[in-house]
């Protein structure tokens, strides 16, 4: 068995041991390692582990993602889910459906101090759920809405995927998260409008809320116009160059705490279940990161995406094409799998590919339009029927409603995705243009 065959066969089998349920970082490890020394040597294998373990982890622009994490638990334990979901209805809540729109609303500021897609469906279902029910919204539109809504966690800066991306790719942490500003913008407004027609075209599918005063909407701003504020401040900052990104994710998370002891009531207890929450998310994170990075390496000894890549370049398809293949790859995947496991088993074969191809774009521009095109269409996978990791979160919390009707709630959102991916694909300008990539 030559190289390419060993990597191929290592690709297969890390997914054929992940959907018999081994975990991701398992399955990485044992693949990878077996690959490597199968290819290299047992000794090899052993200094490899050595070196890869400390040159990984002493990257201190890793430091962000503990801290962001930690900024995500402050802001649950501090009931800022709640607060921007009641500031969202004083605002939106007397358009059509509008309590679905609220949602969306509320889960796209809950996602700019999240940065995790079932997080921030988790959390914003406890308090978006009941009020749903209550109004007399549909089970459809109700479980769709908190679906689709809890996807803009990851797509709306700063995003943990986003950062995990820029150190694997040597990318800026800032230029990506800028570059995500927009279509996690334009996401919002098609979900949006995707509640709106759903209500026109199934009458009786929600209740309706009379509007809110001025003084009303003023009041729920002021509970979460600081911690807003931060957000505004974490990405200019970092873009602009004020602080470096993990100065950012710490300012970031110092004062979301303040506001969480504040305005949440959080005490000694509940700042040390948030530091082990962090932590214990964080060394997973990690652990998966090294059994990746094992892989990459032994896929890189079986020079398996170099020569994939070179036989799609004689194909002289147009990438165009290959960019469409990748991406419903994506979705395919997004159905199984977690978003950042994901990610990093396939950016070893997908990243050398890419570079292969012809867009007309920098070497920089490249990688960051790709990473917000993994970042979508990750997204996309993870609310597609009928294996949506965020559909069965979001059926778990609402056990009295068939799958079938979040199914059904859930398919105009896709198709919006849908759009969405395609648009970016074909005009790479909607998320260049922020960061002033070309």
């Amino acid at each position: 068995m030559d190289r390419f065959d060993i990597g191929l066969l290592m690709f297969v089998a890390a997914l054929a041991l992940i959907a018999l349920r081994m975990t991701v970082a398992g399955a990485m490890l044992l693949v990878g390692g077996l690959g490597y020394a199968a290819i290299n040597g047992w000794l090899p294998l052993l200094s490899t582990l050595k070196t890869i373990t400390y040159s990984k982890f002493a990257n201190n622009g890793l430091s962000v993602l503990p801290l962001f994490l930690l900024m995500g638990e402050f802001a649950s334990r501090g009931g800022m889910n709640a607060r921007l979901f009641r500031t969202a209805r004083a605002w939106l809540g007397h358009w059509r459906g509008g309590l679905a729109v609220a949602t969306i609303g509320g889960c796209a500021a809950f996602g700019a101090i999240c940065g995790s897609s079932l997080a921030t469906a988790a959390t914003m279902s406890q308090v978006a759920l009941p009020e749903m029910r209550k109004s007399g919204y549909s089970p459809a539109l109700a479980t769709g809405t908190l679906a689709a809504g809890g996807t803009l966690g990851i797509l709306i800066p700063p995003s943990v995927i986003l950062v995990v991306y820029a150190v694997y790719t040597e990318q800026s942490v800032g230029a990506l998260f800028v570059a995500a500003v927009i279509p996690g913008l334009i996401a919002v407004v098609q979900y949006m409008i995707v509640v709106n027609l759903f209500t026109r075209l199934v009458p009786g599918s929600a209740g309706s809320l009379a509007r809110a005063s001025w003084r009303e909407r003023l009041v729920a701003t002021q509970e979460v116009w600081p911690i807003l504020t931060v957000f505004g401040l974490i990405v200019a900052g970092i873009y602009l160059g004020w602080f470096s990104p993990t100065e950012g994710a710490a300012v970031g998370a110092f004062v979301t705490m303040l506001f969480a002891i504040v305005q949440g009531g959080m005490r000694f207890k509940g700042f040390v279940e948030c530091l082990l929450a962090a932590g214990q998310t964080t060394a997973m994170m990690f652990l998966i990161m090294l059994a990746a990075e094992l892989f990459s390496a032994a896929l890189a000894s079986s020079r398996m995406p170099a020569e994939l890549a070179g036989h799609v370049a004689a194909l002289n398809a147009d990438p165009l094409v290959v960019m469409f293949f990748i991406v419903v790859v994506y979705f395919i995947l997004g159905c199984f799998m977690e978003s950042l496991s994901m990610v990093l088993l396939t950016l070893p074969v997908f990243i050398p590919l890419l570079l292969t191809l012809d867009f007309g774009l920098s070497h920089d521009a490249k990688l960051v339009w790709f990473g917000i095109l993994v970042l979508m269409s990750v997204e996309v996978g993870m609310v597609s029927p009928p294996f949506g990791l965020n559909l069965f979160l979001i059926n778990s919390l609402a056990k009295d409603v068939p799958m079938r009707e979040t199914y059904i709630g859930v398919l105009g959102f896709c198709l919006m995705d849908f759009i969405r991916v395609a648009l970016l694909i074909l005009f790479p300008i909607v998320c260049l243009w922020l960061p002033g990539l070309r």
